[in-house]
């Protein structure tokens, strides 16, 4: 049972950071960018392509693929969403999903279909306390996703920045009446998130030891799931959730048959919709009309 709580807690921790950059978008605009999960599979690809360069090592490779990421990120704001921040949700939603397709598409026509192996950057230990087996990939993924949250944390509580997010999620108009430049602070958003979700992809992607262009569906449908368990738009919501999810796949496949693994995740979104849409730390918007 301990050894299924360690690889749920590694699982989750990078749900939880795909999760982050779902939740941060939506506080701030109020739409679901399903083109993240993209933005996952280019980080993996940018992190990939950075571990080849010879003697460059992985945490400079992490940053790069961050970096490249953060810059697709606020590209794709720009591009898709910007234009039409005061159209009906339903033409976000379709931008979003068009976009998805085509950095999809984009990625399958520059990189091939093949999956490719990501190099090692270290030597693999195996660490055993009793009959707990921890080998370097799980401690590594723990402590750079943990360490992201914690940074995540302090930027937005501490840095200016960061409270011009929360201002900006809380009235958009009023915060640009204060003298706040929305566009800068969503764009630093888009930017933020996407290079999480890149860092997770970057960790998948060497754990696994494969990247490919159609990756980033699955984890970054999981990653939404993990955003309205923890309540859409509370970054301590997409934390928590992509923990439990992680959690409750890794138990539900010792429990039961890997090949419920997507089932799980799912049923949990369709309990939660069911049960309580706002999510665990969600609240109930309310306006004056």
């Amino acid at each position: 049972m301990l050894q299924q709580v360690v690889n749920g807690l590694t699982l989750g921790s990078t749900y939880a950071l795909i999760a982050l950059g779902y939740t941060m978008v939506y506080g701030v605009l109020r739409l679901i960018n399903f083109a993240h999960g993209e933005v996952y599979m280019i980080g993996a690809f940018t992190g990939l392509m950075a571990s080849q360069i010879p003697g460059l090592p992985f945490p400079a490779a992490l940053l790069i693929a961050m970096a490249g990421a953060a810059v697709v990120g606020v590209a794709i704001e720009r591009i898709a969403y910007r234009p039409l921040r005061k159209a009906p949700r339903l033409a976000a939603l379709i931008s979003a999903i068009g976009m998805s397709i085509f950095l999809r598409n984009l990625t399958l026509a520059v990189m091939g279909p093949q999956t490719r192996a990501f190099p090692v950057p270290f030597e693999v230990r195996h660490f055993s306390i009793g009959r707990l087996r921890i080998n370097s990939f799980d401690v590594l993924i723990l402590v750079t996703s943990v360490g992201l949250m914690i940074g995540l944390h302090f930027l937005v509580q501490k840095a200016k920045i960061g409270k011009a997010m929360r201002a900006t999620a809380q009235d958009m108009e009023t915060a640009s009446l204060m003298g706040i430049d929305v566009n800068r602070v969503i764009a630093f958003t888009f930017a933020v998130g996407s290079a999480l979700a890149a860092a997770a992809g970057v960790l998948i992607g060497m754990n696994f030891n494969a990247v490919e262009p159609s990756m980033g569906m699955m984890p970054g449908l999981k990653g939404f799931v993990a955003a309205v368990l923890g309540g859409v738009g509370s970054i301590p919501g997409a934390m928590i959730g992509g923990i439990l999810l992680g959690m409750a796949e890794v138990m539900g496949v010792a429990l039961l048959r890997s090949e419920w693994r997507d089932a799980i995740a799912f049923g949990i979104l369709a309990l939660v919709l069911l049960i309580k849409p706002s999510g665990i730390f969600g609240g109930n918007l309310q306006e004056k009309v």
